[in-house]
C-alpha cells in the first residue's frame, strides 16, 4: 500500500485597512494604510507583520517590480490616480483602499514576484522607498532578511530621512498641496470597510534575493 505523503498547504493571506491622517505641516497631509500580512509561505521570513504604506509608495513598488521582472510579466493594476482625490471624502479613501489589496492579493499570486527583494522590504519593513533601493542593492550594512526581521531599524535613519519625508506633499492626486482637515470619521473607517481575508495559495520557485 502505498503511504500518502500529507501536503501542507502555503498560504498568504493580506489586508489593507485603517486608513489614517499623516500630517507633515499645517499644509501639507497624506493618507496611509495598514498592510498586514500573515503566512505560512517559506518564501517569507517573517510569518507575521504590519507596515503602513501611502498611495505614492504603492507607485514606486509597482514601478520597481516592473523594472525588475521579465518582459513578459504582467503586473495589476493599482487603483487609478484621481484629480479630485479628497482627504474628506470616505467612499474615495474606501474604494482606493478595497483597490490596493486587490493590487497585492494579485501580486502574491505571481511565484516570480516573490523572489524580488523589494517585494518583501516593501511589505514588511518601514524603510522608505530610498532605503528599499539602496538595501536591495547590497548597498547598506544590513541585509534584506536582516531588515525584514527588524534588525534595530526605524522609519526614519537620518535627519534627512526625516527631511525628505516632510517635505512631501499630500497624498492627494490633484496638483494643490493644500489639504483640509479630514472628517472625524476617517480615524474610525478602518477595519470595517475592508475585513475580507484573501487567502492565496502559493508554490514559491525561489527565495528572496
Amino acid at each position: 500500500m502505498k503511504e500518502q505523503t500529507e501536503i501542507t498547504e502555503q498560504v498568504v493571506s493580506i489586508w489593507v485597512r485603517d486608513p489614517r491622517l499623516q500630517k507633515n505641516d499645517f499644509w501639507h497631509a497624506y493618507i496611509d494604510y495598514e498592510i498586514c500580512l500573515h503566512t505560512t509561505s517559506v518564501c517569507f521570513t517573517k510569518k507575521i507583520s504590519c507596515v503602513r504604506r501611502r498611495y505614492s509608495e504603492f507607485v514606486w513598488f509597482r514601478q520597481k517590480l516592473k523594472a525588475n521582472s521579465m518582459p513578459t510579466t504582467k503586473l495589476p493594476d493599482l487603483p487609478p490616480k484621481n484629480p479630485f482625490f479628497s482627504l474628506n471624502n470616505a467612499q474615495q479613501i474606501t474604494e482606493r483602499m478595497v483597490g490596493l489589496q486587490k493590487f497585492l492579493e494579485e501580486i502574491l499570486q505571481d511565484p516570480l514576484l516573490l523572489s524580488d527583494s523589494c517585494l518583501h522590504l516593501f511589505l514588511q519593513t518601514q524603510l522608505s522607498v530610498s532605503k528599499i533601493e539602496a538595501c536591495a542593492a547590497g548597498r547598506t550594512h544590513y541585509s534584506v532578511v536582516q531588515a525584514v526581521q527588524g534588525y534595530g531599524l526605524r522609519r526614519f535613519h537620518s535627519t534627512e530621512d526625516l527631511q525628505n519625508s516632510l517635505s512631501t506633499s499630500c497624498d492627494s492626486d490633484s496638483d494643490s498641496s493644500e489639504c483640509r482637515e479630514p472628517q472625524p470619521w476617517i480615524k474610525d473607517l478602518a477595519t470595517a470597510e475592508s475585513k475580507t481575508t484573501s487567502s492565496l495559495d502559493l508554490s514559491c520557485l525561489a527565495g528572496s534575493k
